[in-house]
């Protein structure tokens, strides 16, 4: 759980309360009209299941503690949210993945082509949400919100075609250090950096070097990454939502595989290429299991799960130069706190 704080609003709860305002907004941005039963009312499917909302919380909680407000911040807010369900119901049909958040997925439940339809629409109801920034926040800063959520979407597709580019092609030699940078593109853009950058855009219009935040939201969004990487291991299905040991069906290049594969013998790296060489269908769960009695063997999981804290602990100092000339508030209390959650939720 996120730890909360004695005495101030739970960190918990303005989570939610931001969540729920980015929600609210996202929804109202769904057409009522045709065709519905194959494409509108199928957008809240995601967004509606149980989420944590950490980059619209970001967006919003950054906004506030520079100085601005809600109604500036909300439309930016939605629009990352909106873009993230999208990638998920696409992630979920690259992956072949069966649940998301404890229930069928996307195309699981309604069929691979108006899944991919259905992910091509949230995005564009996402330019939809940053067109509706122009009334608040005004022309310009609208223009450099936009050229924000670009960056941000480049950087995450191109993470995730190396991610993918791996898996298609085995490679077995990948690195520590590409396993970061793969995730700085893929996860920590779009999860931690550009959330927080554009509240604080939109607080200080556009008066602040942004690049503060870039070093912050790396070691937050690469912690969040390999915790979320530990938790789809060893992580309880119920909380997690997603089928236990998705990612070594799907080979997966986690820092959890990697470090199996630079640290286990010939014989062993031998027979876990020819595993990873296989199309997900193809795994028996006899070799899956294999591939978890070995990370176990070598102490992978609890590798990962150091690196993780390290990385947090980078966050943690990060914070002080991203966030430090701020007055303390129950924004940059969230934010303190979002660090800790990263490393916390439960395996």
């Amino acid at each position: 759980m996120i730890r909360l704080t004695e005495g101030r609003e739970p960190t918990a709860t303005r989570l939610e309360r931001y969540r729920d305002a980015a929600l609210n907004v996202l929804l109202s941005a769904i057409p009522a009209q045709e065709p519905r039963r194959y494409l509108y009312d199928l957008i809240p499917n995601y967004p509606l299941r149980a989420g944590k909302g950490l980059r619209p919380g970001l967006c919003i909680a950054t906004c506030l503690a520079f100085g601005g407000d809600m109604e500036s911040a909300v439309n930016s807010a939605a629009a990352i949210e909106m873009l993230h369900n999208a990638f998920l119901v696409h992630d979920d049909i690259s992956d072949e993945s069966v649940l998301r958040r404890g229930s069928p997925t996307m195309h699981t439940e309604h069929g691979l082509g108006l899944a991919v339809n259905v992910g091509d629409a949230m995005n564009v109801m996402a330019l939809g949400l940053l067109k509706r920034n122009v009334r608040p926040i005004g022309t310009r800063l609208t223009w450099q919100v936009l050229g924000e959520v670009e960056h941000m979407l480049r950087e995450s597709v191109e993470g995730q075609a190396q991610e993918l580019g791996w898996v298609r092609d085995n490679v077995c030699d990948v690195t520590e250090g590409d396993y970061v940078r793969m995730t700085l593109k893929k996860t920590c853009w779009y999860t931690c950096i550009h959330p927080c950058r554009i509240g604080a855009l939109i607080a200080t219009g556009g008066g602040m070097d942004l690049d503060r935040f870039n070093r912050f939201g790396c070691y937050l969004g690469a912690a969040f990454q390999i915790q979320d990487d530990l938790l789809n291991i060893g992580g309880d299905i119920q909380k997690y939502g997603k089928e236990s040991l998705g990612d070594l069906y799907e080979g997966k290049r986690t820092l959890v595989l990697i470090h199996l594969l630079n640290t286990c013998t010939s014989e062993e790296g031998e027979r876990l290429r020819c595993f990873l060489a296989k199309h997900r269908a193809g795994h028996t769960e006899a070799e899956v299991r294999w591939v978890y009695e070995r990370m176990v063997h070598y102490d992978c999981i609890g590798y990962a799960r150091r690196s993780s804290q390290q990385l947090a602990g980078a966050a943690m100092c990060e914070f002080q130069v991203a966030f430090g000339d701020r007055p303390d508030s129950p924004d940059k209390d969230l934010i303190r706190d979002i660090i800790l959650y990263m490393v916390e939720r439960e395996l």
